[in-house]
């Protein structure tokens, strides 16, 4: 049994109402009496102007429109229902005694949905008019799941900007804490041990803050409360500052971050905060994947009409099959000391340079590294 036939199955018909249009009164009490007979909800009009204002006021779900009528034919009514914001959904069946190809044609040309030629008989008449309230019935049940998924999406985002908020000033105490306390130690003044404990959970500190900030940023983004606030920046000025910050992050894993500016002006119009996520989560990614002792390439230029600001590592790299979309799975990863990235950064680096009219890009060879790129407009 196929969809359509069990969905045909489960509909109950004294749901669904069916207009009836025709100007001969036999033919509309015939129709009446056999889609009642069926459990439909029926009403009727006798003329064109008449089936406008029953459609408007009854609102029916499906409509048998005769096209042979004086003053408005079938085929004018419908091209006045179908311009209609509120009736031009509805599906319409063309009741005629004519066949050729160009009025068939010209019915569907006008919205028609089926035809029913005259004369008919019941079986043919049940079967078309069931099958459009079939259709009828499925869009709205694909309607009724699309908000039920669009109500759970809007939750699920509000529920993750309130755990990102609520999470995110307290996780900053103790990252702030963490780091002091890391700083004015040593593993001669508290041991080995302790101390290693201590840089880890300073480590994991900073990664937990940069999630909940990422999360907070994505789903303001994902329900148009984060706006894009473009000014003219210069990268000389905010990429050193952002490279920075990351110093003391690298050093805990022998790793040198060698910045390459320009020789040529960058001047962009961006969002500051925007661009400088977009190179943090570019950075802390190179430094979750390079081994020990390498180095990281903060490389700055220009490709076309865009700057362009490029962060390369010499780790692990990416498999073939996952470059496509990296930008796009919010799966978890794995750095080269155990850390753990749940993806959700580099969906967000590609939304952040997409509003800002530039893109994300990645070149990357496994076990040689990884090379990621943003790219911003340049001031015109």
């Amino acid at each position: 049994m196929d969809t359509v036939e069990t969905l045909e199955s489960q509909i109950n018909r004294s749901d669904y109402k069916i207009l009836i249009v025709d100007d001969v009164v036999s033919n509309v009490l015939l129709l009446k009496i056999l889609l009642s007979n069926e459990k439909f909800q029926v009403c009727t009009a006798n003329n064109g102007l008449q089936c406008i204002e029953m459609t408007k006021k009854e609102h029916p779900d499906l409509i048998l429109l005769d096209v042979m009528m004086p003053d408005m034919n079938g085929f004018d009514t419908a091209v006045v229902l179908k311009k209609d914001e509120t009736t031009k959904d509805i599906p319409i069946i063309f009741l005629t005694a004519l066949n050729t190809p160009q009025d068939l044609v010209h019915g569907f040309q006008v919205g028609a949905s089926d035809f029913l030629t005259k004369p008919f008989n019941k079986e043919e008449l049940v079967m078309r008019v069931t099958q459009q309230i079939s259709l009828v019935a499925a869009k709205r049940i694909i309607e009724k799941q699309n908000a039920e998924l669009r109500a759970t999406l809007n939750n699920r985002d509000k529920m993750y900007s309130v755990i990102a908020h609520d999470l995110r000033s307290p996780m900053a105490s103790i990252r702030m804490v963490l780091n002091l306390v890391v700083a004015s130690t040593s593993k001669e003044t508290v041991g080995e041990e302790l101390y290693n404990l201590l840089d880890q959970a300073n480590r994991e500190s900073e990664e937990v803050h940069d999630l909940l900030d990422n999360l907070l940023k994505w789903t303001k983004s994902q329900t148009g409360r984060l706006n894009v606030v473009k000014q003219e920046l210069d990268l000389h000025d905010i990429i050193p500052g952002v490279v920075e910050i990351f110093e003391a992050i690298a050093q805990t894993k022998n790793i040198k971050l060698d910045l390459q500016p320009s020789q040529e002006e960058l001047k962009v119009e961006a969002d500051n905060d925007m661009l400088k996520t977009v190179v943090r989560n570019f950075l802390s990614n190179a430094i979750k994947f390079s081994p020990a002792d390498s180095s990281i390439e903060i490389i700055m230029g220009r490709e076309g009409d865009f700057a362009k600001v490029s962060v390369r590592d010499h780790g692990v790299g990416i498999a073939r099959d996952r470059i496509g979309s990296i930008f796009h799975k919010g799966e978890t990863t794995y750095g080269t000391g155990g850390e753990e990235g749940s993806g959700l950064g580099l969906q967000l680096c590609q939304d952040f340079a997409r509003k800002n009219g530039g893109d994300c890009i990645v070149e990357s060879a496994e076990g040689q590294g990884s090379t990621f790129s943003v790219l911003i407009p340049l001031k015109k």
